[in-house]
């Protein structure tokens, strides 16, 4: 509960500790963010799917989607930059010509071998370690805090990638 203090409200202390517990994320993120790209040249992300991609050889877009917890548009964006940069082959499958296949080129296990594990791996890793009732109370902790805050529709990328679309909340009059 906000306290009074003078003619300012002040925040509550869980407030404190939540918006301490996003600093300190954004900041981790941040610096492995650039760790990332001063050691191998690519962002945190693009290790982070470079990473699943080469764990799952000739996999698709939609099981890199599944195993890195993000959709399927973000994760074919990373795709293709890292097919781009020539890190990724992508090739159609023989079996099913709608889907195409995906596997980490020589550069591209290179560029695995000179980053560190990226560091979403030790934070999807360290929630599932928590008993579940935990997992979904941050789950649906930060959704109704994003809700609140009038950034619920925001869509959502993966860490320090170039945007496509417009990042801009849709707030609602009133709110």
């Amino acid at each position: 509960m906000p306290t009074k203090s003078g003619d300012c409200t002040e925040p509550s202390s869980a407030a404190a500790i939540a918006m301490d517990g996003v600093r300190r994320l954004v900041r981790l993120l941040r610096s492995s963010n650039l760790d990332s790209e001063r050691r191998t040249g690519v962002t945190t992300a693009q290790l982070f799917v470079l990473k699943h991609i080469a764990r799952c050889p000739r996999c698709s877009v939609s099981d890199v989607a599944g195993r890195t917890l993000t959709t399927q548009s973000t994760a074919s964006e990373v795709v293709a930059r890292l097919v781009e940069r020539g890190l990724v082959s992508r090739v159609i499958s023989e079996s099913d010509r709608r889907r195409a296949t995906l596997s980490v080129t020589e550069k591209g296990l290179s560029v695995l071998r000179a980053g560190s594990p990226p560091v979403q791996d030790e934070l999807i890793a360290a929630l599932s370690r928590l008993p579940m009732l935990q997992q979904e109370a941050i789950a649906s902790g930060l959704a109704a805090w994003l809700d609140a805050a009038g950034f619920g529709d925001v869509a959502p990328s993966m860490f320090f990638e170039p945007e496509t679309g417009s990042v801009q909340p849709s707030k609602e009059k009133g709110k």
